[in-house]
């Protein structure tokens, strides 16, 4: 096993001790007598720093150990999932040669960990997909801790690996990592490691209530793209190198930015620091600045953020090195002033300052300025960025619930793992959907369970429903009493004894009891047969009909013939109920889904699936023959209308030929089923011999197009929240197309100049001449391909395969005009390289030049991370491959945070901040800051007594 730099220097120091004794010592003792015990000392300390330490290789088949000196153990204790080997260009460390899959359906793959209560600990989980199951899939699913969601694993490249850690203190025997909610491919893991710190490690004061989801760590001046872990850091962490550029990673390098590096020990004082060999180097800011930009994974939201800092550069006694942090919007930050070898009391010794409780952004631009007094550049060794992940605690029921589970723990079922309701409940409960559930359902029919009945079902007080029908369970029925939600009760085809209890007449809201094919004795309860309940006792031999008196109906079955009638009433009630449901479900969608003030041209007050049919006389009317012209394209052209009192558009189709008159059909049959207030209302239309027209609501805003770069933007350009509101709109409107519709539709040509604006500048999607009817069950539909140049998905193009997964692509590119105010085809605005505005953006953009695209139009008057969330959520939208890019929901959430970024900004602007920021980060969450001892929220500790962990002086202070 590899020995760390440090055990080299003590082995040094041993040596010296070793040779200076036996100087002293007879011929028999002087080696002899240390090698034992220097032997067992290293020893004893490799054993320390592996203490505590899990590494499960998942999918493995034995028991190694790697190069690190790490050792892996199979994960095959595992009842769920099947295992798979990949191979992937470049990667030969064993554990990446094989993972485990999961089903992708509703349930949750758990791995439970032992910890030690009140310890510390780092969970590491490594995703590596390698095309396992030869469908180029990309998997897209999550991972929570216990009932806490954790994280989104998105996979985007089949040989990437994508790392997730976070850091926790135990507060039970056991932890677990689950699985869950594959939205597509297969759940799966690579890895699942653990790692126990020791002492204060991490600690924070609202670490009972929050995790520590690590978001970067990072080794500045690293000689190479290698990491720094084990055995380096004895707790095996990983300290990415700077060298490496991610798409989450540092980028925009400050110029004069050199490496520098020493062979001298470090002073880190403490174990739980970075380790000596990160230390060791750094960036020194040559021309007085370091500079990044950093992507942070999970944010904005309140983090943990240190920095860590050691003079290792020979400064002359009249130099100095004096510096500022600078943060974009904290300028009581930039106050303090760093003083490397002042602060750390000398040379070669660790200062770390930094914050337990600080506000960050999704995209941190941060820098080091040197004070006009210092004559070196800022220097910078490591940093830790660390997000707060508030816990869930989980079902109040979780604890009854695990306990009836330990009674089966041999069987499938009973192994799932995890919090029974959250993040997706257990296969056999059902859960309500408070913030910390309560179960509401037992569905354990025919599991061959045996032995009485677990009398820990009797303490979920939100039972609703209990089947435990179907079993060989014996012994009495228990007391249900303190379940007083209970419902519905499945007894039936066991073989129980006793009488039926007479505390089931006190559950107030029974109404289905069934006992039947058992082995129950004595009389029913007079109690239950005056209830107004479906009753069945049938075929317990022993069990007789008591007295029963009152006028109440119910239902009650002691033979054949009654299961019969039971039967016939549960079948008229099922059918009754499920029409009555679907009439006011459907009432309830076109409630939600008309826009406000619709003009409806049907007689009846809801539209109806055929479209209203004008004739051509009453179009003449209300055009007044055709005199406002308002539009054209390729289609026809566009009349303004006044139709009973309601201003109309009326789009003149010229083409007669079969393509013009099938798209003009199309539009029609669709527009027919479509209502929803972010797509442009249709009206009707009218077809009289040639002529075929279309009738719409009129907008008085014209197009997107006509805003960004046509003859409106002379009047004024469209602020950036008003651009992001105007996607949002389409977002929507695009979003009720995929997921609101059955079948769902596709549209085929999303453009800015498809997308209108009403007086209140409001977006509404529109030309649907294009559109398709996905197929249920059907992935994509063979199509001919149509759409516009520049906006047209590349897939398609080739394969001709359409998906909802093309409309996304042109989405991307209308997100890209909203931020550069550029049309997606030009032949000047690109330069020579380029025509299309997806190369060109992806070009700046993955450089790190974002100001290279913003339309020079906005002054400035945008908050900077508003704009990486577009950008970054546009280039995901503009993959080449569809199943690389996200849904339209997943994109409308981005834009929504956008916003919410930007509105945020624009308080902070206006001095009103702090109720946006507690309403959108933290909502009055009482803890203590680490500082004053006061109770106050996490906001007020990050905005106003910013607290500051390892040293009790230094920076921001």
């Amino acid at each position: 096993m590899e020995i760390r730099l440090s055990l080299f220097s003590l082995s040094f120091f041993l040596l010296f001790l070793l040779d200076a004794s036996s100087a002293q010592m007879p011929d028999n003792i002087g080696a002899a007598y240390f090698l034992p015990f220097f032997l067992t000392l290293v020893d004893n300390y490799i054993r320390s720093c592996e203490a505590g330490f899990v590494s499960f290789d998942c999918g493995g088949k034995e028991n190694f150990t790697d190069d690190l000196g790490l050792k892996w153990t199979p994960d095959n204790q595992l009842a769920y999932g099947e295992t798979a080997i990949i191979d992937v260009a470049n990667e030969r460390r064993k554990q990446y040669m094989t993972l485990r899959h999961f089903p992708a359906d509703s349930r949750k793959y758990c791995y439970t960990l032992k910890v030690i209560s009140r310890t510390r600990y780092l969970v590491r989980a490594t995703f590596l997909y390698g095309n396992f199951d030869n469908n180029n899939v990309y998997p897209k699913f999550d991972i929570s801790l216990g009932a806490t969601p954790w994280s989104s694993i998105v996979i985007s490249d089949a040989s990437t690996i994508e790392v997730r850690e976070i850091i926790f203190l135990a507060l039970s025997p056991t932890i677990s990592v689950c699985l869950s909610n594959a939205s597509t491919g297969q759940p799966f893991i690579s890895t699942l490691e653990l790692r126990q710190f020791n002492g204060s490690i991490y600690h924070t004061e609202f670490e009972e209530q929050y995790y520590l989801s690590v978001s970067a760590r990072i080794n500045f001046g690293a000689d190479s793209e290698t990491p720094v872990r084990y055995p380096d850091d004895p707790f095996d962490r990983i300290w990415e190198s700077d060298s490496v550029k991610k798409a989450n990673y540092l980028v925009d390098v400050a110029a004069g930015t050199k490496k520098v590096s020493t062979k001298m020990p470090i002073d880190v004082r403490m174990d739980d620091s970075p380790p000596e060999k990160v230390m060791q180097t750094a960036v020194v800011g040559t021309n007085g600045s370091l500079t990044y930009r950093l992507n942070l994974h999970g944010f904005p939201g309140f983090g943990w953020a240190y920095c860590y800092f050691a003079e290792i550069e020979d400064l002359d006694s009249d130099e100095s090195r004096k510096f500022r942090l600078v943060l974009p919007g904290n300028t009581d930050i930039s106050k303090a002033v760093v003083n490397i070898e002042e602060n750390a009391q000398g040379k070669y010794r660790l200062y770390e300052p930094g914050f337990a409780n600080l506000s960050l952004p999704f995209v941190l631009f941060f820098r080091f300025g040197k004070t006009s007094d210092s004559s070196r550049g800022p220097l910078l060794n490591a940093m830790e960025i660390n997000k707060y992940l508030e816990k869930n605690y989980g079902s109040l029921d979780g604890t009854v619930i695990e306990n009836v589970a330990s009674y089966y723990s041999s069987v499938d079922w009973a192994q799932e793992g995890g919090d029974p309701c959250l993040p997706v409940p257990w296969s056999w409960v059902q859960c309500d959907s408070n913030p910390q559930p309560k179960i509401t359902k037992i569905s354990l029919s025919r599991k061959n369970l045996t032995g009485n009945i677990p009398s820990d079902l009797t303490k979920l007080t939100g039972l609703v429903e209990l089947w435990l029908d179907g079993n060989s369970f014996s012994g009495r029925i228990p007391d249900f009493t303190g379940c007083a939600d209970l419902k519905i009760i499945h007894l039936e085809n066991n073989q129980l004894t006793g009488g039926l209890p007479s505390s089931l007449m006190n559950l107030p809201n029974l109404r289905e009891l069934y006992m039947q094919n058992n082995m129950l004795s004595g009389k029913v309860p007079s109690g239950l047969l005056n209830k107004v309940l479906v009753l069945n006792y049938s075929r317990n031999i022993n069990l007789r009909e008591g007295d029963k008196t009152g006028s109440r109906i119910n239902v009650i079955i002691g033979s054949s013939v009654g299961a019969a009638v039971l039967l016939i009433i549960t079948i008229f009630s099922c059918l009754f109920m499920r029409k009555g449901k679907k009439r006011y479900s459907k009432q309830d969608q076109l409630e939600h889904a008309l826009p406000v003030g619709s003009l409806v041209s049907s007689k009846s007050d809801a539209p109806t699936e055929a479209a209203h049919c004008f004739t051509f006389y009453e179009i003449e009317d209300a055009t007044r023959k055709f005199e406002k012209k308002i539009g054209s394209g390729g289609f026809g052209v566009v009349y303004y209308g006044m139709k009973d009192g309601n201003e109309i558009a009326v789009k003149v189709l010229t083409s007669n030929s079969y393509q013009g008159k099938r798209e003009f059909s199309n539009e029609v049959t669709l527009l027919s089923r479509i209502h929803h207030r972010n797509l442009v209302q249709f009206l009707g239309y009218c077809q009289e011999g040639d002529r075929s027209m279309l009738v719409y609501e009129f907008l008085h805003n014209g197009t997107l197009k006509e805003h960004l770069y046509g003859p409106l933007t002379r009047e004024r350009s469209i602020t950036w929240i008003k651009r992001l509101e105007i996607a949002e709109d389409a977002a929507k409107g695009i979003e009720y197309l995929h997921t609101g519709c059955v079948p769902a539709i596709i549209h085929r040509d999303l453009k800015t100049s498809n997308i209108l604006l009403d007086k209140h500048m409001r977006a509404k999607v529109s030309d649907f001449g294009l559109s398709k009817l996905a197929v249920d069950g059907v992935s994509h539909v063979s199509s001919k391909v149509r759409g516009t140049v520049g906006y047209l998905d590349p897939e398609y193009y080739i394969s001709q395969q359409l998906t909802d997964k093309s409309d996304v692509y042109s989405f991307g590119v209308i997100l890209l005009e909203l931020m550069s105010g550029q049309e997606a085809i030009s032949n000047e605005s690109f330069g020579v390289n380029c025509r299309n505005i997806v190369q060109w953006a992806r070009l700046h953009i993955e450089s790190g030049d974002i100001h290279g695209i913003i339309d020079p139009s906005l002054h400035h008057e945008f908050d900077i991370q508003s704009m990486w969330k577009i950008a970054e959520k546009a280039l995901m939208c503009v993959q080449p491959q569809g199943h690389m890019r996200p849904s339209i929901s997943n994109v409308l959430k981005d834009i929504q945070d956008a916003i919410a970024i930007e509105k945020e900004a624009a308080a902070v602007r206006d001095g009103n901040s702090d109720d946006i920021s507690r309403h959108s980060l933290h909502s009055s969450l009482n803890m203590s800051s680490r500082d004053s001892g006061e109770l106050t929220t996490l906001h007020d500790v990050a905005t106003s007594s910013l607290s500051f962990g390892h040293c009790n002086s230094g920076l921001f202070r």
